[in-house]
Parts: C-alpha cells; sequence; structure tokens
C-alpha cells in the first residue's frame, strides 16, 4: 500500500501539473465565499472598539503603576534604614552594645514610685531627646558616611544617657535615703 515517493516520481505515477483552469476555477470559489460588503478599510465600529480597548489598557496600567510607586513611596518614608556604629567596624559594634545593654540594664532596675514620678519624668525627657539625637546622627552617619566627629558624637551619646541614668539612680538613692531617715525621725518622736 505504502509506495515509496521516489519510485512514484520516477515511474511518472504523480503528475507534476495542475489540472488546466484549475486557479480560475479557486479564484472563482473564493469570490463566491468572501462576503461583498468586506473591504480593506476597517469600520467605525472596529476603530471606536480599539481606541476604547486602548484606553482601558492604559487607564488600569496607569493605576497599577502609581498605586505600587505610591506603597513604595509610604515604605521608603516609613523604613528608614540608617547605618550605626556596629555597620562600621566590629570594635564599635562592640562599644555600641556595651553602652546600650548598660543602659537598658540601668533602667530595667530602676524603681518607679508615685513620689519619683516627677523626677522620672524629667529624666525620661531627657533620655528621649538624647534617643532622637542618636537617631539625627545615625542618619548623618548614613547619609555623609563615616567620618571622626559622627563617630565620636555618637559614642559620646551613648555615655550621656548612661551617665544621665547613673544619675537618675544616685537621686533615686538619695530620695530613699532622705525618706527613710525622715520616717525614721518621725517614728522616734
Amino acid at each position: 500500500m505504502a509506495q515509496n515517493i521516489k519510485k512514484l516520481l520516477k515511474q511518472g505515477g504523480i503528475k507534476k501539473d495542475m489540472p488546466k483552469g484549475h486557479e480560475l476555477r479557486f479564484i472563482e470559489k473564493l469570490d463566491a465565499n468572501i462576503p461583498k460588503n468586506h473591504s480593506s478599510i476597517p469600520s467605525w465600529r472596529n476603530i471606536s472598539a480599539s481606541i476604547i480597548l486602548l484606553l482601558g489598557v492604559s487607564y488600569g496600567s496607569y493605576n497599577y503603576f502609581t498605586e505600587t510607586n505610591s506603597s513604595s513611596d509610604i515604605e521608603n518614608t516609613s523604613i528608614v534604614v540608617t547605618k550605626t556604629l556596629g555597620d562600621i567596624s566590629p570594635n564599635l559594634k562592640k562599644v555600641e552594645e556595651y553602652y546600650l545593654a548598660s543602659i537598658n540594664l540601668e533602667l530595667s532596675k530602676l524603681k518607679y514610685t508615685s513620689e519619683t514620678k516627677a523626677l522620672f519624668e524629667d529624666y525620661l525627657k531627657r533620655l528621649d531627646d538624647l534617643n532622637k539625637e542618636y537617631e539625627r546622627l545615625s542618619i548623618e552617619l548614613t547619609e555623609s558616611g563615616p567620618n571622626e566627629f559622627t563617630i565620636n558624637a555618637l559614642i559620646d551619646n551613648l555615655k550621656f544617657r548612661l551617665n544621665l541614668l547613673y544619675r537618675l539612680k544616685d537621686q533615686l538613692k538619695n530620695l530613699n535615703i532622705s525618706e527613710t531617715n525622715h520616717l525614721e525621725k518621725q517614728q522616734s518622736i
């Protein structure tokens, strides 16, 4: 059944030419099946549909990209990545960690009472000011790069915060001693 194509070509089993008038009959059938009102110029309906589709895609793209940019702007403004002393060198990281650990330790040791409320609030306000200054210096370090002035200012800020807590601790101790002495005097009377 299956014949070798080469053998068929050699024997002349396959006709090489099309029958006469084949092309003319094909064109007539093609013309008969193509609608007569079809033209090569697109109709106004097709043009307007294309314009509406283009406007819809443009509007959707605009909204998508502006929402993406606005959300990334919000993320950039709410999260500011700043350098710290630890980012500059391992030795400065140790210094920073020492001071921060000491500050947190001293804060945890302090006892807040209603009698010491005003004293606490005053010192916490000063600590808050120093924290804000530390953040400003960290931003300066990030923007301008490490320099001796900024590094020393950051270390000094940590020292000031720790010394401030030591002073608060001493004042609380003196306040407790004076209250204890005052209570002992009242009891002895």
